[in-house]
This record gives C-alpha cells, structure tokens and sequence, in this order.
C-alpha cells in the first residue's frame, strides 16, 4: 500500500489504553500493510481506510483489503487513519472531525492490516449529509499471533434507546443529525470514538482477554476513565455511553 498511503492525507488521530502493565513491546512492524505475528503488550499499526462503500469492492463483487492495489484508493476521494494500540488493552481511538468530514469522503469505513495475511472489517457506515456515527466498537481477532478478522461489534441501538437527540440507523447504529455537528451548523463535537478490542491468542498461544472484559462492561464506564475526553464525547450526549 506504499503507493496508497503516499497520496492519502492521514487524519488527526488519538489513542488512549487502559494500561495493564509495563511489558515491552516486541512488534517492530510499523506499517499497516505488512505481516507480522504479535504477543501481548506489543505496538500493533493498522489502518481506517474512509471513502464510499463501492470503494472497497473489486468489479462491484468482493471486497478487497484497502491495501490492494486492485481497489486504487489512491486515486479516489479518500482519507487514511493509522493507530498504533498496545494489544489485549482496552483502547479509545478518536478521530477529530473538526477539520474532516467523513461524508465528504464517501461516509464508509474500513479496518485492515496486513498483506499476504491481509484482513479487513466490513464496510461500517459513518456519516452522509444527513445522519453521523460517532461512537463504535472494534474487535481485532487473531490466532497464534495472526492476524485473522478484523469486525465491528454493535449493540443494536440500546445505547441509546429513548434518547430524542438520537436515531437509529439500520437497527444497529445510533445516529445524530449531521446538521448538529460542529462546523455544519450545529454545536455538538462529533469526533469519532472507537473502542478497541482483542480476541482470540498470540503468538505464544497466551489467550487475548481485552474483548471478554468490553463484554462485561457497560461502555459509558469505559469513556469515563478518559477524564480529559470526558466534555467532547460524553457530556453533549447526556452521557449515554
């Protein structure tokens, strides 16, 4: 993807961890599209590909990794974000839209890392001009170290069930009105929030635990730790998270 990430302007991003411990990191792959094996408490890069859903498919059939050259998101209206999480930690990655709206590129995104072990998530659907997404879930699944699925995990709207400032998209997604965003007319900081999980084991077939512990916890508890995120993605929304 040397080609992609030369052209793609890569968004403002953040990562935030629950910190478990102090182990050291092992992984020194830093580039998105490359293989590699991890094991827990190592750097882990992967990407967030954004740019309309047909994007993502060759000849409008299957979908491809945004690392194929086959897809030419290079030379399509699309952006590039690139994290760096420590695995089996429970992160928050957030992307400030301040200055990137993602309907202006598509409104789609996609997950992916790797190459001859390439994977990526479904396309998930961000914003249009009408309705924005602002808070997601994001399993990284792997086995012996492996890389093998990356997916979006959604909780069928309770989030924010009987919340007015709301709408449901899909039976799946929370949507607030994209006119209410900051720099569209409205007030709300509609950054984008994605929760990071693990699954599955590493390389030395220790288990992944980060996903099961998201599982058992409501996800407002998770927001609340980040004190200084607190005011941008919890509070305008009556803290529903």
């Amino acid at each position: 993807m040397a080609a992609v990430m030369a052209v793609l302007v890569v968004v403002v991003v953040m990562v935030m961890t629950l910190s478990a411990d102090g182990a050291s990191n092992t992984n020194r792959v830093y580039h998105p599209c490359s293989d590699t094996k991890i094991q827990r408490s190592d750097g882990f890069t992967f990407g967030i590909a954004f740019a309309s859903r047909t994007s993502f498919f060759f000849n409008q059939s299957h979908q491809l990794s945004p690392c194929d050259r086959r897809l030419s998101l290079s030379s399509s209206n699309s952006q590039l974000a690139l994290f760096r999480p420590k695995v089996d930690e429970i992160s928050l990655l957030t992307i400030n839209t301040s200055s990137f709206s993602p309907d202006s590129y598509g409104g789609y995104m996609v997950a992916f890392a790797g190459r001859k072990y390439a994977a990526r998530s479904p396309p998930a659907f961000v914003a249009n001009s009408t309705y924005t997404v602002t808070s997601f879930t994001l399993v990284l699944e792997f086995q012996k170290g492996r890389l093998q699925n990356l997916y979006w995990k959604r909780d069928g709207c309770a989030a924010c069930s009987g919340n007015s400032s709301f709408v449901c998209l899909n039976n799946q997604d929370c949507g607030i009105k994209t006119s209410s965003c900051k720099g569209r007319g409205g007030s709300v900081d509609c950054s984008l929030g994605i929760q990071l999980a693990f699954s599955g084991t590493d390389k030395h077939y220790g288990v992944l635990n980060s996903w099961y512990e998201v599982e058992n916890l409501r996800q407002y508890s998770l927001y609340g730790v980040y004190s200084n995120l607190r005011d941008s993605l919890t509070s305008q929304y009556n803290k529903f998270f």
